[in-house]
């Protein structure tokens, strides 16, 4: 088993509780003997430019906290990230050490369907229009190397959007949610035959009135006589 975290460039930065996890990574008791760490770092943080998010050169400085190795990679090489990622994996099956891999890639369209990057971000943008696909760059350097020919990824661009397409279709005849589907492992007894939640009602578990008042005295009192009490604790 290998711990992978995914994280987003400005999460990476900005967020305390990446800072705080980095230091319990090698905590006997917290340890999972190393985590690989990929950063989509697509140089945006929803609207934000980083110069005015961090103070660091790179979103990933903070995992040097740690020492861990820190690859910065050009995301729209897939070779060149693939081979990060395989020596990130060895890196932490070797010492057992948090690795970070920073793939510095671009986010194409808005932060979501509301959001116009152009209105925040215009001068970047006019770059990105102008940016080959990745897809499109990595097959144009196979055809050119006789890897692969026209017909054949056209082919496999049309198999995987058939995949796509079909799913798509099959989840328009689906009727019932069957959350049960949705969890890894449920609890036996969790849910009814046909995947619904049972009721929630709960046993009764309580104290009676008695049972509360003597546990509140008891604590509240002073074990021993003569037993002077801190001032700031009466």
């Amino acid at each position: 088993v290998m711990s992978i975290l995914l994280h987003g460039d400005a999460a990476f930065a900005g967020q305390g509780i990446v800072y705080e996890t980095f230091h319990l990574s090698d905590l006997p008791s917290y340890t999972t003997h190393g985590t690989v760490h990929v950063v989509v770092n697509n140089q945006i943080g929803f609207t934000t430019d980083p110069r005015m998010a961090r103070s660091s050169p790179y979103p990933t400085d903070v995992a040097r906290v740690v020492n861990a190795p820190i690859f910065h990679v050009n995301a729209d090489d897939p070779e060149a990230v693939v081979y990060v990622c395989n020596v990130a994996a060895e890196w932490r099956s070797t010492f057992h050490k948090d690795v970070v891999g920073d793939l510095v890639c671009y986010r194409r369209n808005g932060h979501n369907e509301m959001d116009e990057p152009m209105f925040t971000q215009p001068l970047m943008y006019k770059q990105i229009r102008k940016q080959k696909p990745v897809l499109q760059k990595y097959a144009e350097l196979l055809i050119s190397q006789g890897v692969v020919n026209q017909p054949e990824y056209e082919e496999e661009i049309a198999k995987y959007d058939k995949i796509c397409e079909e799913a798509h279709a099959r989840s328009k005849d689906e009727k019932i949610l069957h959350i049960k589907h949705w969890l890894d492992s449920p609890w036996p007894g969790f849910f009814t035959l046909d995947g619904q939640p049972r009721s929630m009602t709960c046993p009764s578990t309580g104290l009676n009135e008695e049972d509360l008042t003597h546990i509140g005295q008891v604590a509240s009192s002073v074990p021993v006589e003569d037993f002077t009490i801190h001032g700031g604790r009466s």
